[in-house]
């Protein structure tokens, strides 16, 4: 590590970025209810969470792993941001005004209304299996460079480096809940873009690049390849795959996806709210514009000065910018990782306990005193916490790679059958046989698993990628329609 950058320094900023968050907590957090900690009291800026659903959706995995990708996906990855926007449209135009019409806390409450019981806790119970696991990988993630760059120079264990990070988040979410993360997810997502900026200005500067020579050394580079048509549906990076699974992943993991929706959930009307979606998408796409853009730059300056680029493309961000790069760009790294992180998982933390409580334990039909829901809602966030930290610690144990990334590919297949509840939802009239959902929703990703794993056979030569998604949806939508009669819903009086 660069020697003007030490461990205590580093632990001093994080440290001093902790206590503001905790102040934050302190002044949102004072006379809070149930409604404020679920749904903000649905005041919230419209402009706040907009720029801190950015932060929440790029994640630490973004962070340290989109600007790696541009050596074996060069600027494909774009391919599927133009498809976030297609999806961000679906969401701002068909699923929020639904939401907002229905005065949903839990967006799953909808699929009780129109299915059943055991629609309705399929639905929320994917999410919770979803959600846990992801939020534990991408803080995995981040422990690991913290580990490895700070902890061990104090000898801290890493089972005590996760438990410290969940502490962290405990402490400052479990009072002010969405009311707290909409303002301290709006600082993580600017410390997270400004610790990328400023990067890139650092390693523009080291190549004696100016702007004009910047955009060149991207687009012309052996990386800068945006759009891919040439090589068919056999070809992973083809843009007609890409876009489609792009649109399809920003509907499920935005839209359906009570993490991100309970931000646009708190905003004043759907007016707000749509204005946030709006903003956030073009906010977005300029984001993992500049990621990629990162990543050329690491890894030109990587082979001009003669680093030798980590067997783990992940590690080339923090090793160029602890190792390499001035003190400075070294803190707002770890300032920005650590951000990072906590943008996306500290909303989690809140989303689960959110789930939990108003799609397991009822809290929107209990005549129960506010004291006794506050008691509960706290049990429930610590309880949340304590599985976040198994499961970290269960990836740890692990410490096998394929199977930790078949855990997290395993995550990514539950919101298959969420698409295709809503989708089924909303596209007929038809009423399914209630009891029968949960086996319908078991039996869509494992049989898209086995097709995936057979393509070859079955689809002469067709290689999946990210479009998975589809056709788990799919699969969910015909089984559904099996299970199924022509009974017209009921129309709303």
């Amino acid at each position: 590590m660069n020697n003007q950058l030490s461990p205590e320094i580093i632990v001093g900023i994080i440290t001093a970025y902790f206590a503001l968050l905790m102040i934050i907590s302190y002044f949102t957090g004072r006379n809070s209810d149930s409604a404020d900690f679920f749904v903000a009291g649905r005041q919230s800026p419209w402009y706040l969470v907009a720029f801190g659903m950015v932060g929440a959706s790029l994640s630490g995995v973004t962070f340290i792993s989109v600007p790696g990708w541009v050596e074996a996906s060069q600027f494909s990855y774009m391919q599927m941001v133009l498809g976030y926007l297609l999806g961000y449209l679906v969401i701002a135009t068909v699923l929020m005004p639904m939401y907002y019409k229905m005065k949903l806390t839990s967006i799953y409450t909808y699929l009780e209304d129109r299915f059943g019981v055991s629609a309705y806790k399929t639905g929320a119970g994917f999410f919770l299996l979803s959600r846990t696991i992801q939020a534990s990988f991408r803080l995995y993630l981040v422990a690991i460079v913290l580990q490895q760059f700070v902890m061990n120079a104090f000898g801290i264990p890493f089972w005590g480096t996760i438990l410290i990070t969940i502490l962290l988040i405990w402490i400052y979410t479990f009072q002010g809940g969405i009311k707290t993360i909409v303002v301290t997810d709006t600082l993580q997502t600017f410390c997270m873009l400004a610790a990328v900026i400023l990067t890139v200005f650092a390693i523009n500067d080291k190549l004696n690049l100016s702007f004009g020579d910047l955009y060149s050394t991207v687009t012309e580079s052996q990386y800068g390849q945006t759009f891919f048509f040439e090589g068919g549906w056999s070809d992973p990076k083809n843009f007609f795959k890409q876009f489609l699974a792009g649109a399809s992943i920003a509907i499920v993991m935005t839209g359906l996806d009570q993490d991100m929706m309970q931000k646009n959930l708190s905003c004043k009307n759907i007016g707000e709210a749509q204005k946030n979606m709006f903003s956030f998408s073009i906010i977005l796409v300029f984001a993992n514009l500049l990621f990629l853009t990162l990543g050329v730059l690491l890894f030109t300056y990587a082979n001009q000065v003669g680093i030798d680029i980590p067997e783990k493309k992940d590690l080339l961000y923090p090793t160029i910018a602890l190792q390499h790069l001035s003190p400075m760009i070294g803190i707002v790294f770890i300032l920005g990782l650590i951000a990072a992180a906590y943008s996306s998982a500290d909303s989690a933390l809140t989303a689960l306990t959110t789930s939990f409580c108003i799609d397991f334990l009822g809290f929107e039909k209990s005549d129960a005193p506010e004291t006794e829901k506050k008691q509960t809602r706290f049990k429930v966030h610590i309880g949340f916490s304590f599985i976040l930290f198994l499961v970290i610690l269960a990836f740890w144990f692990i410490n096998d790679d394929s199977v930790i990334s078949a855990l997290f590919t395993a995550a990514g297949y539950t919101y298959g059958p969420l698409l295709g509840l809503y989708a089924f939802g909303f596209f007929t009239e038809r009423q399914i046989i209630d009891k029968y959902t949960p086996a319908v929703c078991i039996a869509a990703p494992i049989l898209t698993y086995l097709i995936n794993a057979n393509s070859d056979l079955l689809l002469f030569g067709y290689k999946f990628g990210f479009e998975l998604l589809i056709l788990n949806g799919l699969l969910t939508f015909v089984g559904l329609w099996i299970i199924s009669d022509s009974a017209v819903v009921p129309e709303e009086e």
